[in-house]
């Protein structure tokens, strides 16, 4: 047996989650299916994180355990063919040790939500982000996105449901940029840390949100923070605006860089 990374890139809207449900088509599902095609028998892959339905990736990472002996191009060829015609694309494979785990091995995860804002609707990028009416006040909503990095209590920021043992968590970035871009004025926001809460990155956007619409005063989110109370939150933003953009390792399986900052 060989272990493989895949680095994985996908659509969400199809899907109901990441996650294998029966009777329900899944990502997981479906290249667990394509990698029987090629390995019949094959079992189950496992991923840095579970994405929610609807929700997007641009870098999530899996991998799964092959009995043949896989040249890495040729597998991810391979995989990309039998998975036609799901949104779903391997970007590159990597052979690993086999004590690399896609979850247990990562170091960090990088989310990205997107929003746009134009009155008229989407043609383009409908399903790929949250549209807004109005513009956002950027300034405000950095003011109040900086209470939320670091180490704290993120109880009013995650889904009554999150299953992690604690809701401490150490957020190492929370940066938003904004854009004029030929379909509207684009806001992205970008979101660092080694793990997340259930509904955690949503809860926030929608939150913030809720500051650049000037529902909120920035102070308003020190103030949910300080809460820890899920009903502090804002109203939690929709699936289709988020990614799953990276997962970072001590040493890359696709580059073989290590990662300099540890």
């Amino acid at each position: 047996m060989a272990r493989y990374a895949l680095k994985i890139e996908y659509d969400g809207a199809p899907f109901h989650g990441w996650q294998r449900q029966p009777g329900q088509p899944t990502v997981q599902g479906a290249i667990e299916n394509a990698l029987r095609k090629i390995e019949p028998g094959f079992e189950t892959i496992a991923a840095a994180g579970r994405t929610d339905t609807g929700v997007h990736a641009s870098g999530q990472v899996a991998h799964a355990d092959l009995s043949r002996d896989w040249e890495p191009f040729r597998l991810s060829e391979a995989l990309n063919h039998h998975l036609k015609p799901h949104p779903i694309a391997i970007l590159e494979a990597a052979k690993v040790p086999d004590d690399w785990h896609a979850r247990f091995s990562a170091t960090e995860r990088r989310y990205l939500f997107r929003i746009v804002s134009r009155r008229a609707p989407l043609a383009h990028e409908r399903g790929l982000v949250w549209q807004v009416s109005n513009p956002l006040d950027i300034g405000a909503m950095r003011q109040a996105a900086s209470v939320l990095i670091g180490k704290h209590d993120f109880t009013t920021f995650r889904s009554t449901i999150c299953q992690a043992a604690s809701p401490v968590k150490t957020l190492d970035e929370a940066r938003i940029e904004a854009h004029d871009r030929p379909y509207g004025a684009e806001y992205m926001f970008h979101f660092r840390a080694r793990s997340f809460l259930h509904n955690q990155i949503r809860s926030f956007v929608g939150s913030l949100v809720q500051v650049g619409t000037g529902s909120w005063e920035p102070a308003q989110m020190q103030r949910a923070l300080d809460a820890r109370d899920r009903a502090a939150c804002g109203p939690v933003c929709p699936p289709q605006g988020l990614y799953l953009s990276q997962v970072r390792y001590d040493h890359d399986p696709f580059t073989g860089v290590y990662d300099a900052r540890l």
